[in-house]
């Protein structure tokens, strides 16, 4: 979920990825040059180096020079995420691989990763389309049928959590809290990107914006744990959460998915796990962060695993690293359950700091590899 984050996950693709991305150039289509934009952030200022670029595989430069962590997203006109970029460092650079067809867009930089952020408009051209490897589409078509999967499946364990909540059954609304999430947090980067959801039903309250209610699991979260009632308030929020996780199970199916944006949102759940799982900040009231952990790193894996006979093509060593990192990362968390076909994981709150630093050099250690997915499915197919 989106929040401030405070601990920056860097992993910038090297020469080596860029250049799969741009070492190609479709016929009809412009030099490498132009498909890279530099995007230079500061804690006022938003530059980036040109305004308008071929369709196609984009890939932005960025580098914040500011003295606060920044994101950088790529949004169509209305706010929609064509793709982000979380916890930027100050004096760190990043680069993030997109596809884009022609159109308007806004790229922004967010200081302190809140607000809607410094904009700039700008504008893909031309019409000459990539010609997309067929087993992409398929692994889009895959991936589009996974996450419906996940919204339907996620509606009936929310309705039993919110169920128990109107009941006044802490007991029961305790034991469904964490299965109602999983689905959610395995495709999270699909629900992310319609902008205006998941505010409504995952924000914790230092991601709330000025003025913003707060709605949605982590109030009820803290109601259940920290403040141990239900009243006429928390009723009605139950009943809230499913009208919302209604309108993204409705909306889902029409998200905008492409290779890359799969690739992508692998690594943002990646981040999602370093700055709020392995912190102990996203459940902190529950310490049932080790189910979220779980579960992004399965939507990951899921994404991974549907673009790898591409990503294998094009740069086999990255797929035996991310291999090797997947098996690492599930072996350990295996470690905080007894049964591994169940989510009944240890409470977070009595995970060590030893065993804590464990988990996020494992997640460091998949997250920068995972980082260069895109770029090694984005290589042009030539006509």
């Amino acid at each position: 979920m989106r929040a401030v984050r405070f601990s920056a996950l860097t992993a910038a693709a090297t020469a080596a990825a860029l250049a799969a991305v741009t070492g190609c150039t479709e016929k009809g289509g412009s030099a490498d040059g132009d498909r890279v934009i530099n995007v230079t952030a500061t804690d006022d200022k938003c530059e980036v180096s040109k305004k308008e670029f071929p369709a196609g595989h984009l890939e932005l430069a960025i580098e914040n020079k500011g003295s606060k962590v920044t994101e950088v997203y790529v949004l169509f006109p209305d706010d929609r995420i064509v793709t982000e970029r979380e916890n930027i460092g100050p004096g760190t650079k990043q680069k993030v691989t997109a596809e884009v067809k022609a159109g308007d867009y806004r790229i922004a930089c967010k200081p302190g990763m809140k607000g809607d952020g410094i904009r700039q408009d700008v504008k893909a051209t031309g019409g000459t389309a990539l010609k997309r490897d067929p087993r992409l589409d398929k692994a889009v078509a895959a991936y589009r049928k996974y996450v419906q999967e996940q919204a339907d499946a996620t509606l009936p364990k929310a309705e039993a959590f919110a169920a128990a909540v109107k009941d006044g059954d802490i007991a029961a609304a305790k034991k469904a809290y964490a299965p109602s999430r999983i689905g959610w947090e395995r495709t999270e980067p699909v629900a992310e990107s319609f902008g205006d959801i998941d505010p409504k039903v995952d924000v914790r309250a230092d991601g709330l914006e000025s003025g913003q209610k707060w709605t949605g699991w982590h109030r009820l979260e803290k109601a259940l744990w920290q403040d141990k009632k239900i009243g006429a308030e928390e009723k009605t929020l139950a009943g809230q959460l499913i009208t919302d996780l209604k309108d993204w199970q409705k909306r889902v199916g029409t998200a905008d998915i492409t290779p890359t944006s799969m690739a992508n949102g692998a690594k943002e759940l990646l981040d999602e796990v370093a700055t709020g799982k392995v912190t102990g900040e996203e459940e902190r009231y529950s310490h049932t962060d080790l189910v979220d952990f779980k579960a992004n790193v399965e939507g990951a894996q899921e994404s991974y695993e549907l673009l790898k006979p591409v990503a294998k093509e094009n740069d086999p060593a990255l797929v035996t690293e991310l291999d090797k990192q997947f098996a690492a990362l599930n072996t350990l968390l295996d470690t905080y359950r007894a049964d591994k076909s169940s989510y009944d994981f240890v409470s977070y709150d009595k995970v060590g700091e030893g065993d804590q630093k464990k988990l996020s050099d494992g997640v460091n250690a998949l997250a920068e590899p995972l980082s260069k997915l895109a770029a090694a499915v984005a290589t042009a197919k030539q006509g």
